[in-house]
C-alpha cells in the first residue's frame, strides 16, 4: 500500500529493552507498537480511548484477529513510523491495517505489514452490535482513501 494512503503515522524509537540476543527488535513488541498506533489513530480522529469510544458510545472494540508479517528487522535506537488506517469497515467491524517503516529518508520498503480486526460490542453481554453511525462518519471523514 503506497505510503500516501495513511492518513495517521505515529513515530517511536527503539529501546534497548526492545531489542532480543540477535539486537533486532523482538518479534511481539512489534504488535505493541501496533497497540500505540491504534491509541493514536483513535485520538486523532477525536475519539481518545476509552473515554471517547467506550464512555460516548456504550461499545467497545475487541480484538478479533491480528495478522503480522515480518518484511525486515529494526534495530536499537532506530526512529521508526507507524502508520496506520481503517481498511475496511464492516456492520460491526473495523479493519485496521499498519505497516512499520525506518524512518530513514532512505527506507524503501516497511519493516512490518499488519492487519488488526475488532468487533464492535456491547461490554454487558460481549455480543456484536453495529458500529455507532457517528464513529463510522468520523473514519470516513478522516481517511485519504475510503475504506472498503
Amino acid at each position: 500500500m503506497p505510503r500516501k494512503d495513511f492518513t495517521c503515522s505515529h513515530q517511536l524509537r527503539v529501546r534497548w529493552s526492545e531489542v532480543d540476543m540477535q539486537k533486532i527488535v523482538f518479534n511481539g513488541n512489534y504488535l505493541n507498537y501496533i497497540d500505540v498506533a491504534v491509541a493514536e489513530y483513535w485520538r486523532a480522529i477525536g475519539l481518545p480511548y476509552p473515554e471517547g469510544y467506550v464512555d460516548r458510545y456504550g461499545n467497545d472494540v475487541y480484538l478479533r484477529k491480528a495478522t503480522v508479517e515480518y518484511l525486515g528487522s529494526a534495530r536499537y535506537d532506530e526512529l521508526l513510523d507507524i502508520l496506520v488506517r481503517v481498511a475496511r469497515i464492516g456492520r460491526s467491524s473495523m479493519t485496521f491495517a499498519f505497516e512499520i517503516w525506518d524512518a530513514s529518508p532512505a527506507a524503501g520498503t516497511p519493516l512490518i505489514a499488519a492487519e488488526l480486526v475488532y468487533v464492535n460490542a456491547d461490554p454487558a453481554t460481549m455480543t456484536a452490535t453495529p458500529l455507532p453511525a457517528a464513529v463510522r462518519d468520523l473514519i470516513l471523514k478522516f481517511e485519504r482513501v475510503p475504506p472498503q
